[in-house]
Formats: C-alpha cells, structure tokens, sequence
C-alpha cells in the first residue's frame, strides 16, 4: 500500500477539504452579502466560519465548463462549449489519485452523466449520484398513482416524468444529495482519518437550479398570495430572456413569483446544507478540514428585466459570485477579502493545500497568499465568457465586454470528443460531425493532437454559441455597481482592450479569437 502522503509543510495546512458547489447561486440574494430577500441561515454559518470573497468572478460559463475551470484548473471556453474531459486534460481527482488522497463525488447534477458532460467523475476515487433533476433520463414514464404530480406549462420534459416519484421533502435530489453527503462524513470519513488517510468530498449540488421545485411550506413561503387554484401551479421554470417583461414572455405578478419560487429553493437547499454543517460540527472536522463553498455562476432573477442565463453579456448577477473559504489555522473566520480571483484558482489552491503540483496549462492562482495575509492580490486580470460569444475581462475594479468586430468569424471548435449539450426536447438538433475544413492542432501545454474546427457566419454553431445581441461594453464596477454607465469610447475602454490583449496572450488564446474580437 502506498504511503500516507504528508500535509503540506507550511502551518496552516488543512488535511482534508470538502468543497460545496450549488449550481446557479446568486451572491446579491445571500445574508452573507448583505441580503436580507431570502434565509440563508446556513450560508451565513459557514460564512461566520470563513473568508468571504468580495470580488469572485465565474470563468468559463455554463454549467459543464465552470466545472472544467474548477476541476482541471484552466479555461475552458476561449476553445470550446460545453463539452466532456478530453484526452488532454489534468482534473485535480487523477493528481490526488496519485498522491494516494481519498475523493469522494456526491451529487445530483445530471449534467454530468450524460453525452456532453461524460467522464468528469471517472477520476473520483468513488461516486454518487441522486437522481431526478432537471433533465436527467431516470423514468421512462410519470407515476400513475400520485394524482398530485402537476403539470407546470411547459413542453414535455425529463422531470415531467420524475417528479411525480417525489412524494415528500426528503425525496427531492437536493435534500437526499445533502444526506449522502452527510452520511460520508459520518461513516467514511472517519475511516480515512483512522488509517491516516487525506480526504477530498465533493458535493456537486445542481440546487437552486431550475426547476425551482419544492413541496410546502417552501413553495408559498416569500408568496403566500399565490393561489395554486386560481393562479395555477407554481412557476418553477424561468424563461431564458433578456428581456421578459418588454417582450411580453411573462407579467410582473409572473416574475415576482419565479423569483418567490428560487428563493424558495434557495432556502430549502439551505437548510438541508446545515445537515452537512452540524456533521462536521459532530466529527470535529473544522479544526484539520477546509472547507469552500462556491458556485459555478449566477442567475438573473429580473436585474435589467433578465432571466435564466440568457444570451447577453455577462451582467454582475450572472458573473459576479459567493466564494466562502474556511481554512484551519488561519484568523480569517468572518472577514473578507477584496482582491480578484475567479473559479480557476480554486483548482490551484486546493493542489496547494494537498501539496500537488499544478498542471503546465493551468490558468489558475492558490488563494492561499490571501488567506494567509502574505499577499494582498493573486492576479491583474480575470477573463470569462462563453463560448462564441463576448470575452469579458476584469481588473480590480473594471469589467470589459468586447464583441466580435463584425460577422463572428473566425471561430474554432477544439474537442476530440465532440459532444457537447444534448437538448432532450429537441434530439434532431445535434452539432454536426467535424467537416473537411477541420485540422489538427495543439492545445497549449498538450503535444496530443486535436481536431480544430472552424465555423463560418451562417454555420450551424453549438446550442450555446447564439446570443440575443453581442455588444462591445465597459463599466467601472467601483462607482457603479448597477453597470449602467458604458465607458466605451474613452480611455478606461482603450486600456482594459489592452488588458484584454495581453491577457489572451498569457493564456495561449487560439488566434482566431484575436482576429474575431479585432485584437489581431
């Protein structure tokens, strides 16, 4: 058997780590952040325990690429959408593997299971996964006897079939994923921390991601005014627009019940987190564990009339995110940290705290420096995006947008896998197999080849390479907030386009994004 390997030798290193992402998390809803819209009593706890993250960014967005920033520690979306582990990749769970450290998946997200989304948790040492959210493939048909399953409005779906195998609270995928996890902190954990063992629990929770489902008293609680009988059922699934209201998509009665209904599931994931919190309360597991809770993104809730994630800039409510980091040894618990980071240097800091070395292509900082108090700032720049569409970098205080020059070409596909979302309500609309304008090329830091294809104005693009508009926008987040003062055409736009240039140097960009964004 191969031997323990030590904690890191400075002072403050943790042993363990458990990291908790709830997917679609918006900071501006949070107690934590200064909002007191929705109870989030145990994200407070855990906040009272840790460093909170003033100035946290998402990487690569959606859902399956901020998971890639996250798990192999580089960006994903300046060379592909969504899309599975390739060949190429480094996730951290294969770096611990070797270092002999336990890791542990628990999570309903279904994303991860499906074309698209396939072999990100092969590496994990063992795996669980809860089913029936969203649009996970688990029942063919609805359950005929419970007659209470409702019908939410929508074209058929996946939950359609599952939901009506939820018959109270702790059915839901949310809650049971909450109990697995407490359960291994409870009976696994203290079996590796016996053999002297290092552990990692990641607790990939898809809550409070639509649909904003939950069972009373949850569903009425933040609107009591909502009559199933007369308004219908509740309104879990919001409409992806940037524009709701002006277009006429749903009322003002309609948002602020959609918005009811997250906070809703805001709080019951919430409160079933605190099963989790009161077990590393009961193990001890605070004095030697770390522990972060972040998320992969946002939501618009109607800031700026959005909703979903629609196809618009990245706006603070999708981009600007809660990062809580507890780590032993360290006085931080209950103060805050001001300096930039983004979902990358979570990857760098947790090979940090196991004492790994961090792949060559990482594009990631340990945030260790600024827990630690050796280091005020971890880096100058953060970029984000999705994939085909506006590149956003940010400093300290500043955020640009920039959109492609003109048509958005030249664009470039690199995946040997070449999946990328399936769209279960619409099978027949699947990305092409690559064409004869497809080469061979490199990814930086990877002598494996890769197949590179371009895409023309006019091409058949990946599901999340449309937007609604592509607009080239500046803002000083410092002076405001609301981002609705655009300083393009000034100075503070001349210098982060700069920015923007040497930071898509530093991280090997493919070319064809400087010659679409008009950099080359």
């Amino acid at each position: 058997m191969s031997a323990h390997v030590p904690a890191p030798a400075h002072a403050t290193a943790p042993r363990n780590a458990v990291v908790i992402l709830l997917d679609s998390l918006n900071r501006h809803l949070l107690g934590a952040y200064g909002s007191d819209e929705f109870e989030t009593p145990n994200l407070d706890r855990v906040a009272a325990r840790s460093t909170r993250f003033t100035n946290h960014h998402a990487g690569s967005l959606p859902c399956m690429p901020a998971r890639h920033d996250l798990l192999c520690g580089s960006l994903d979306f300046l060379w592909r959408p969504w899309g599975s582990l390739e060949l190429w990749d480094e996730p951290i769970t294969r770096t611990l593997r070797r270092a002999d450290v336990v890791t542990q998946l628990v999570s309903d997200h279904p994303h991860l299971f499906e074309t698209g989304g396939e072999n990100y948790h092969c590496e994990f040492t063992a795996w669980d996964y809860l089913r029936g959210h969203e649009g996970d493939l688990w029942r063919t048909r609805p359950d005929p006897s419970w007659v209470g399953a409702p019908r939410f409005g929508r074209g058929h779906s996946p939950y359609d079939n599952s939901r009506g195998f939820f018959r109270d609270e702790a059915d839901f995928p949310g809650p049971r994923t909450m109990a697995s996890a407490a359960r291994w902190l409870a009976e696994d954990a203290p079996h590796h921390r016996d053999a002297d063992q290092r552990w990692m629990l990641f607790v990939d929770e898809f809550d409070p991601h639509e649909p904003f489902d939950t069972p009373e008293p949850w569903a009425s609680r933040y609107d009591p005014e909502w009559d199933v009988k007369v308004d219908g059922p509740h309104l879990m699934w919001p409409p992806y627009t940037g524009a709701g209201l002006a277009n006429g998509m749903l009322s003002e009665r309609q948002g602020r019940q959609i918005r009811a209904q997250y906070g809703a599931k805001l709080s019951m994931i919430d409160h079933h987190l605190g099963r989790v919190l009161d077990q590393l309360d009961t193990g001890g597991w605070w004095d030697d564990t770390a522990v972060i809770v972040c998320t992969d993104h946002g939501h618009y809730l109607g800031e700026r009339d959005a909703w979903g994630k629609p196809a618009i800039p990245l706006y603070e409510p999708l981009l600007h995110t809660p990062l809580f980091i507890h780590w032993p040894g360290l006085s931080s618990a209950g103060t805050s940290v001001e300096a930039l980071s983004t979902n990358v240097d979570l990857h760098a800091t947790l090979c940090d705290l196991f004492g790994v070395e961090t792949p060559s292509a990482s594009h990631g900082r340990s945030l260790r420096p600024l827990l630690d108090g050796s280091a005020t700032s971890v880096r100058g720049w953060a970029l984000a995006g999705v994939w085909g569409r506006e590149v956003h970098v940010l400093d300290d205080t500043r955020k640009y947008v920039r959109a492609p020059a003109g048509t958005n070409e030249p664009l470039s596909m690199w995946s040997n896998r070449w999946s990328t979302m399936p769209l279960h309500d619409f099978p027949e609309l699947r990305l092409p197999n690559p064409d004869d304008r497809a080469t061979l090329d490199r990814m930086p830091g990877s002598d494996i080849p890769v197949i590179r294809q371009p895409f023309v104005d006019g091409d058949l693009l990946p599901f999340w390479g449309y937007a609604e508009s592509l607009e080239t926008l500046c803002f000083d987040r410092s002076v405001d907030p609301d981002e609705a003062h655009d300083l393009v055409g000034t100075s503070a736009e001349r210098e982060m386009a700069e920015l923007l240039r040497v930071a898509l140097t530093e991280v090997s960009a493919p070319d064809d994004q400087f010659a679409r964004l008009g950099l080359a």
